[in-house]
């Protein structure tokens, strides 16, 4: 599945990185401890978070996810926009909770596979 095919499924809000939607997601990592991300968020995954500054994409780029989704409607600082374009890792938003998100991509991942 495509980052772009689970924006859709899920209506999520696409902030930036739009250049970076057809990249294939391989799993899904919720973490806010960036070191923790570091430590063990895998390739392709897509990123869950409430931390909107600029390290989250140096973080996402180090570790080759698939894009970063910001929950409860965070919007992130304009330097992590402009980074988000630069680097093609999308930046997504959704109104729902961690929770609530996390358990949508965990079934629709289990149903693709």
């Amino acid at each position: 599945m495509t980052i772009k095919e689970l924006t859709e499924k899920l209506n999520l809000n696409i902030i930036s990185g739009k250049n970076g939607l057809s990249q294939t997601l391989t799993g899904c990592y919720v973490s806010d401890l960036l070191s923790d991300v570091v430590g063990h968020a895998q390739i392709g995954n897509i990123w869950i978070t409430l931390h909107t500054h600029k390290n989250i994409v140096a973080v996402a780029s180090l570790k080759k996810l698939s894009c970063i989704l910001l929950v409860n409607n965070q919007t992130p600082s304009n330097d992590a926009i402009m980074q988000s374009d630069k680097e093609d890792i999308p930046i997504l938003q959704t109104q729902l909770s961690t929770f609530e998100i996390t358990g949508k991509i965990y079934n629709i991942i289990n149903v693709q596979q």
